[in-house]
Formats: C-alpha cells, sequence, structure tokens
C-alpha cells in the first residue's frame, strides 16, 4: 500500500510542476534575436515602432508572441497591430496578425500582456520578423505646467532604454525622435548617442527577461495638443437621397496652460515669439463631393473657415474665434451633407449596408471619447454595425419632423480615439429593406392649376401637392386609418 502512496504523490507532485511551468514554457521557448525599438515624439500623440526577429529555441512549436507593458503604460495605450514581414526588400509584404489582451498568473510588478496570433507556427530553429506598432496619447507631461504666452513648450518622456519582454533579447536598439534638437536634459545608460532630433540607446547585449532601465526625456515640443474631449457626429440617411452629418465638438489645448495676460498685440506682430504653442487653425479632411458645410458655434456662424475640394478629397481649414493656448477651450458644430449613393451599397446576399469612415476627421488630434449616431429611416428594425476594432454599441430611438413611431439610432462608442482609428466602419441594414433614397418622406397627390395675379394675361402654373397621412415604414407605407391609429403589417 505504501509503494502506491508514494507513486501516485510523486505524480501528484509532477503534475503540479508541470501546471507551474506551463505558463512559462511559452517564454523558455522563444528568444528575440534582435529587437529594435522607434519611438516618434515629434507629436503629442506618440508612436512606437517595434520590429523583432524571434526564434523558437525550444523543442516544440510555437504559435504565439507575448508583447509586456508597465501597468501606466497601458492606461494610455490607444492603438496596437502587428504584422508578419514576407520576403526582402522591395518584395517585402506584411501579413497582419491578431492582437488580443491576455493575463498570466503571477506577472511581476503588475505587468500587462498582449498575445500576437502566429499565421504559421514555428517550428524549432525556426526565425520570424514581426513588425507592432502601437500609439500612446496623454504620455507627454508638461514641465513646467504653466508657461506665459511668450515661452516654449517643455515636455517630459518617460520610457526605458530596453525593451520590456518576458523573453531573453541578444541584442537590441531604442531611438527616440523629437520634435527639434533642443534637449533640456536626458538619462544616459551606456552606450548612449545624440545626433540633431534623434537619440539612441544601445545596442544592448543578451538582456535578461523583464530588464528595464528607466529614462526620461525632456526636451521642447510646440506642436499642437489638440485633444477633443467629446465629439458626437450623427449621420442621418436622409430621404431625398444624401447624408447628412452633423459633428459637434468640445476642443481643448492640452499642453502647459497659459499663465499671466494674453496681448492680442504680440501675438499678431509676433507669432514667433508671443505664442508659439499656441494654435488658431484645424484642418479637417471630409469626403469627396460635399456639399452645405457649415461651421458654428453658439453665438452663430463663424465666417473664418477654407474649403477645398478635388474630385478625390475635401479639405476644411476651421479658425476658432481666438487661438488656442495651454487649457483654453472651445466648442462648435460643423455640418455637411454628401451623396447617399456614395456610401449606401448592396451586398452579394442582398442586405444594403452603409459604409462610412469611423474616427475623427481632424488631422493629429486625440478623440477622449467619440459617440457616432447613425439614424437610419423610420421602421428599420434589427440593424447591425461591423467595426474592425472593440467598440460598445446600442440601439435607441429618435423622433424627427412628421415621424410616427421614431427612427431607429445605432450607436458606437470608444474611448482615447486616434487618427489610425480613421478606418470604415459598416451598418447592415435588415434584409428586405428597400433603398431609403428610393422612399419618399410621405405620399402625396399633384395636379396643375393656373392662378391670375396683377397684370398677367395667360396665368401662372401652379403645382399644388396635397399630402396625405401616412406611417413611414423601410417596408411599407401604410395610410393612417380614421381613428388616428396606424396599421402595420
Amino acid at each position: 500500500m505504501e509503494p502506491q502512496l508514494r507513486v501516485r504523490s510523486a505524480l501528484l507532485i509532477s503534475v503540479l510542476a508541470l501546471l507551474s511551468l506551463a505558463v512559462g514554457s511559452s517564454s523558455q521557448e522563444i528568444q528575440i534575436v534582435n529587437a529594435e525599438r522607434r519611438i516618434d515624439l515629434t507629436s503629442h500623440i506618440v508612436k512606437v515602432f517595434l520590429t523583432l526577429k524571434v526564434e523558437n529555441i525550444g523543442t516544440s512549436p510555437s504559435s504565439e508572441l507575448l508583447l509586456a507593458f508597465p501597468p501606466t503604460q497601458l492606461d494610455h495605450l490607444a492603438l496596437i497591430k502587428a504584422a508578419a514581414t514576407v520576403g526582402k526588400r522591395k518584395k517585402k509584404s506584411y501579413l497582419p496578425l491578431d492582437v488580443n489582451p491576455t493575463k498570466l498568473p503571477d506577472a511581476p510588478n503588475d505587468t500587462k500582456y498582449f498575445s500576437i496570433s502566429l499565421i504559421n507556427a514555428l517550428s524549432t530553429g525556426e526565425t520570424a520578423t514581426i513588425e507592432v506598432l502601437y500609439i500612446l496619447t496623454h504620455s507627454l507631461e508638461a514641465f513646467p505646467t504653466e508657461i506665459s504666452q511668450s515661452e516654449s513648450q517643455l515636455v517630459y518622456y518617460r520610457d526605458s532604454a530596453t525593451i520590456l519582454s518576458p523573453y531573453h533579447i541578444k541584442q537590441q536598439t531604442t531611438f527616440f525622435k523629437t520634435p527639434s534638437p533642443k534637449l533640456e536634459s536626458f538619462t544616459r545608460v551606456e552606450p548612449t548617442n545624440r545626433a540633431g532630433t534623434e537619440l539612441k540607446y544601445g545596442p544592448y547585449e543578451n538582456q535578461a527577461p523583464y530588464s528595464f532601465s528607466p529614462v526620461l526625456v525632456h526636451f521642447e515640443n510646440n506642436n499642437p495638443f489638440a485633444v477633443i474631449e467629446e465629439l458626437v457626429r450623427e449621420v442621418e440617411i436622409s430621404h431625398w437621397g444624401s447624408l447628412q452629418i452633423t459633428e459637434s465638438y468640445k476642443l481643448v489645448h492640452a499642453g502647459a496652460r497659459h499663465k499671466g495676460v494674453f496681448s492680442r498685440v504680440d501675438y499678431q506682430s509676433r507669432p514667433s515669439f508671443g505664442g508659439v504653442s499656441s494654435f488658431k487653425h484645424l484642418l479637417a479632411r471630409l469626403p469627396p463631393r460635399v456639399h452645405s458645410v457649415y461651421y458654428r458655434d453658439e453665438i452663430g456662424n463663424i465666417s473664418s473657415s477654407h474649403l477645398r475640394t478635388d474630385p478625390w478629397k475635401s479639405e476644411l481649414e476651421i479658425e476658432p474665434r481666438y487661438p488656442l493656448f495651454g487649457g483654453w477651450k472651445a466648442t462648435f458644430v460643423i455640418g455637411y451633407g454628401l451623396p447617399l449613393q456614395d456610401f449606401l451599397f448592396e451586398s452579394p446576399d442582398g442586405r444594403r449596408y452603409l459604409n462610412f469612415s469611423f474616427g475623427c476627421t481632424f488631422a493629429e488630434t486625440v478623440v477622449d471619447k467619440l459617440t457616432i449616431k447613425v439614424v437610419l429611416p423610420e421602421g428599420s428594425k434589427d440593424p447591425s454595425a461591423v467595426v474592425p476594432f472593440p467598440v460598445e454599441q446600442h440601439l435607441e430611438t429618435k423622433y424627427s419632423y412628421l415621424d410616427i413611431i421614431g427612427r431607429t439610432v445605432v450607436v458606437l462608442e470608444k474611448n482615447n480615439v486616434v487618427p489610425e482609428h480613421n478606418s470604415p466602419f459598416q451598418v447592415v441594414l435588415p434584409e428586405g429593406s428597400k433603398d431609403p433614397s428610393a422612399v419618399v418622406p410621405f405620399p402625396v397627390e399633384q395636379h396643375l392649376e393656373t392662378k391670375y395675379s396683377y397684370l398677367d394675361i395667360i396665368g401662372r402654373t401652379v403645382v399644388v401637392l396635397d399630402v396625405v397621412p401616412c406611417c413611414i415604414l423601410c417596408n411599407d407605407l401604410e395610410y393612417i386609418n380614421s381613428f388616428g391609429e396606424a396599421v402595420f403589417n
């Protein structure tokens, strides 16, 4: 009996040991042969380009690669993409890879992870090159936190000279690119070299997993820190064959706060010294064939805007009523119309879908909270939205002129939106829905009459339209009965 108990105990201990090592096995099977990281600090949106050459040194195939982030950096992570490179030089191509958040037990210092799923598992001794792009927002800290109108803006950026990774890295190099060669200070982790606007850390050899060398870069950055605290875009499908777009903005300059008084004289006479960190105009990239553009705020129409159009694009340059310094805010509304046929399509299975762009129309802006409302024709039921990244979505109802049962509204919400989120999304209408441009808002009876006025000889032709009460549905137009109740099929 005792030998059997000993055997069972030994087996149990072995199983527990295997389970405890299962998590770390993937990191032991992979090593990074070479890593190059380039951090772009030229605007207030930090872009990190990471090139990893990985090798499977284990005994079994590996199908995933882990990326590690410190918890403070994860809070500012807006987007992460990965792709596998195929071919060399001019024949090089990129295959997108799935990236998903994951958790590991007993992660050191509360490290957060993302898992990259490889298209083909790496066999023993096989290598692959992976390109990663991730974008950070609100990662530049103004210091000093308050500046006068004539002072330049200085910011901090905190990171590591070495790449945080669960794998052993044989060789790695990190580059920081700043908007100007004016660096107040930077942390030295030898070897460190500086040339113009580029700061180089490394190369470093044979770094152990989870190596971390904190660095602080203090530099000048006078680019516009344009942050939209809230953007609500309403896309309404009109019965008259067009899309009506209304965008409501709450804009703020998120850089160092302005202190002291504002001098309009200095700002106008010496723009390079009297407000170098401020901005007074923004550029919106709109779809082609835009029409009926307006730009206004709570006071009324703002005339300081310029619209440039061509067959491929439309650009709207706007100027707020006053230049924006650090901490200053502005609220305004932009509206425009678009031809419906440019955005409404029919899928092979007969369903119609609206194809429109997600994200913000302004270049180099961060949107803290974006809400997109797609207003469908009255009577539309069970629409669905297809978005290439995670968003929160729900349905609501909106009532407009002559509506009886209200219009279905598809609401999409996302926080921390950057220009790279400007990708097409689709709102699929229910099967059997008619083309909204072919549905009239209400049926009319029409005939011609002749009217005579002063000095008329043959009279004036008058088109008479008699409106027939109705209820607007996607599939049918049903008359309202004499009791005022809507009759639906």
